[in-house]
């Protein structure tokens, strides 16, 4: 449905942000960022909500981007608390591209710790960017907290966000490399070698977790040695 209060000039654009083809609406959204009607606020974030191409997604969120924070940032803020994991994660992501830091209490543990990957992904990056210089060490904290979650992509995201604050996660790491969880412990490892260099493969370290789940501590070790 159209917004009533909806420019006419943009009635088009509405209409093509929903378009079968992502071509259209692609267009649509590049169109909607170029133009920068505020009007158009409450439609670009709705359609982040749902919209299931990745580069239109994107452009919704260039889109918003160019639209005034103090409309845009409310409305973004809002959508943290919907329902519907996309909402969530697109959300986060725009509003890490904003970087308004007065954002930062809105980043709250529950959306650190969501249960959806990608919405979680999302969080740990917004919060490395919006967080204040004092609240790196509770931050640094809460991320070593997930260390072993998840698949090789979101080991890799946690890691990023972790190096994102900087030698300060240090301590965090060494609490992690003597976990008792071997899963914690090789990513861990893995983290401290992305924060000593940025280029070091990370697959390697994800391989050992992986073999650690498999087969056991004891049972992975044995394995290991037999490769060398």
């Amino acid at each position: 449905m159209v917004p009533i209060n909806t420019p006419h000039k943009n009635l088009h654009l509405l209409e093509a942000l929903s378009a079968g083809n992502s071509s259209t609406r692609l267009q649509a959204a590049l169109a909607a960022g170029t133009d920068a009607d505020p009007g158009l606020v409450e439609t670009l974030v709705a359609r982040c909500a749902v919209e299931p191409d990745f580069f239109v997604r994107d452009m919704l969120t260039w889109a918003l981007t160019r639209l005034p924070a103090e409309l845009t940032v409310p409305r973004l803020v809002a959508e943290l608390r919907s329902g519907r994991a996309q909402a969530r994660s697109q959300a986060l992501h725009t509003l890490s591209k904003i970087g308004d830091g007065r954002v930062w209490p809105e980043i709250t543990r529950s959306l650190l710790r969501d249960a959806d990957d990608e919405v979680a992904r999302s969080s740990w990056r917004a919060a490395v960017v919006l967080v204040p210089e004092v609240g790196k060490p509770a931050l640094a904290e809460e991320l070593a907290a997930q260390l072993g979650r998840g698949d090789r992509n979101v080991k890799l995201s946690l890691s990023r966000a972790l190096v994102a604050l900087g030698d300060g996660i240090e301590p965090v790491l060494r609490n992690a490399l003597v976990s008792i969880d071997p899963v914690v412990r090789a990513h861990a490892r893995a983290t401290e070698r992305l924060l000593r260099d940025p280029e070091a493969a990370f697959d390697p370290a994800v391989d050992e977790a992986k073999r650690v789940a498999a087969l056991g501590p004891e049972r992975a070790a044995e394995v290991a040695g037999a490769d060398r």
